[in-house]
């Protein structure tokens, strides 16, 4: 399934004493990495919210294998685990520039409809985009 690749440098604020990064941190890591598949689909939260769609996440699992540091070039792949329905489901795995696995995760988000509040399916926009990959 599709995937991307996502590079972030490790700031500062993001670690703790120790230099090492604050585990709360890998999810909004994760986030970036959503973020960037789909834009790589050519759609984004902003415009997808404008549209009527929102995607919260509804479960997020990370299994911690070694720490990232400051200053530290990480590399977030993000896979689609299949094609979405009512719910989207990705794989991610986070790198450093040495290429040790640092973490493994899954997250899982819904399609809501803005308005009513209510779980949909999947755009359709979005299901096109995915079966011409």
């Amino acid at each position: 399934m599709k995937n991307t690749l996502t590079h972030i440098r490790v700031r500062y604020g993001e670690t703790d004493q120790m230099g090492v990064v604050y585990y709360g941190n890998y999810a909004q890591y994760l986030e970036q990495g959503r973020t960037e598949w789909l834009r790589e689909l050519g759609f984004s939260y902003k415009w997808m919210e404008a549209n009527n769609v929102h995607l919260p996440v509804i479960h997020l699992s990370i299994d911690y294998k070694q720490p990232a540091f400051y200053d530290d070039l990480l590399t977030v792949k993000t896979t689609l685990k299949q094609m979405p329905n009512v719910k989207i489901e990705f794989q991610y795995e986070i790198y450093n520039e040495s290429k040790q696995l640092l973490i493994t995760a899954t997250t899982i988000l819904v399609f809501v409809n803005s308005t009513t509040k209510k779980l949909m399916k999947a755009p359709d926009y979005l299901i096109k985009k995915l079966n011409e990959e």
